[in-house]
């Protein structure tokens, strides 16, 4: 998504009274930059926790011990806890998470360019799964892409159904 996107994302916020708030771990706040480059972004962007270390997401964000010891935080439980997390702790209308593994190799496991995006907001919580290819730096700007992407997909959707249920490639 490129910035004039993440300009049509925040005046669709503005224009709902909505805010934004952003938990970050692999993306190690890009998706911030990307959202407080747009001028006026202060109007619904609220702030963001880059949370990069597992302490952080468990004693900041809350994301429960639980879920990292089962799922771990590469996840998609991750990140809607992680996105849950920070709307709780800032009270905005709307927030976005990332998790994953920008590389260059595998952690815990977990092979390079597996993203997890999570998505919080009035109706529940959602998490994408992906898989993108490319060095960390272009895994690290497409899970943004991706971020914002998914985000706005739930800022304009219409329907009326509940967003509990996993959507998306690796879930």
């Amino acid at each position: 998504m490129a910035r004039s996107d993440a300009a049509r994302l925040l005046d669709d916020l503005r224009q709902r009274g909505a805010t934004l708030a952003t938990a970050e771990s692999l993306t190690g706040g890009r998706l911030a930059a990307r959202v407080t480059a747009v001028p006026g972004a202060s109007d619904c962007f609220l702030g963001g926790v880059v949370s990069y270390a597992t302490e952080v997401k468990v004693e900041v964000l809350g994301v429960p011990t639980a879920v990292v010891e089962r799922d771990g935080v590469v996840s998609a439980a991750c990140a809607r806890a992680m996105a849950d997390g920070v709307r709780r702790l800032t009270g905005a209308s709307y927030a976005v998470s990332t998790t994953g593994v920008a590389g260059p190799g595998p952690s815990e496991g977990v092979p390079a360019g597996t993203v997890y995006v999570g998505v919080a907001g009035p109706r529940g919580t959602t998490a994408v799964g992906l898989e993108l290819v490319g060095d960390r730096e272009a895994v690290q700007e497409r899970a943004c892409d991706e971020a914002l992407a998914a985000l706005m997909s739930v800022v304009t959707s219409t329907l009326g159904e509940e967003l509990h249920e996993e959507q998306g490639g690796l879930g």
